[in-house]
């Protein structure tokens, strides 16, 4: 069984995931902790729990949901594991911290350790993650599906009764469509996990979504 913790992080309430089983390993899915005291809830949990972190993973490389993977690479020794597709984007963050902050722009984050493609598979405890991609909030844009738990992390791509923005840049609309229609046809029950907001279940975008289209 899975056991995630959720800690909203930043300016812009991005959702951190960390995800243990009985093993006490652990995966931190999209750490966006940018306050001091978001950092040290992250490290506090983790410490607290005795959970060993496996691995840092992303759902997409924009700022709000690296800002901690500084603190995860000081305190664990872990790289950010990310989409081929956004690997140039997550070596080029200060460009994204410019827009947002000044303060932002001085962070010194780590570049890309494991490059991710479609169908890999991240091992942890007993369990397994699936990556799942899913461009169009951004191109390397991922879903991390956890089969035998019916639970998925959806990142920006898919939020309860909405979807990520497509006017970044490299956005795109016809792509994000096309992966709402490959990930509604995980199980109804799938618990989703979205990067801003309450969870939702694939069963209940399908019925409510305006933008899915099974």
């Amino acid at each position: 069984m899975l056991n995630i913790k959720k800690i909203v992080c930043n300016m812009l309430q991005e959702n951190c995931y960390i995800v243990s089983d009985e093993t006490n390993d652990c995966v931190i899915i999209d750490c966006g902790a940018f306050y001091p005291e978001e950092r040290e809830a992250v490290v506090e949990y983790i410490r607290e729990n005795k959970l060993r972190p496996q691995h840092l993973l992303c759902t997409h490389a924009h700022l709000d949901h690296n800002f901690g993977n500084n603190t995860i690479e000081q305190e664990f020794q872990l790289l950010p594991e990310i989409h081929e597709d956004d690997a140039a984007m997550l070596t080029d963050l200060k460009v994204q911290a410019d827009f947002l902050t000044e303060f932002a722009s001085q962070l010194n984050l780590p570049q890309p350790g494991r490059l991710l493609h479609d169908k890999d598979v991240i091992a942890f405890g007993s369990h397994q993650l699936t990556v799942l991609s899913t461009p169009g909030h951004s191109p390397g844009g991922v879903v991390f599906y956890c089969e035998s738990e019916h639970v998925a992390f959806s990142g920006d791509t898919l939020f309860r009764h909405s979807i990520g923005r497509t006017d970044f840049p490299e956005g795109s609309m016809f792509a994000i469509i096309q992966s709402l229609r490959m990930i509604s046809q995980l199980p109804d029950d799938t618990v989703v996990y979205p990067g801003h907001g309450p969870q939702t279940t694939i069963g209940e975008e399908v019925a409510h979504n305006p933008y899915i289209d099974r």
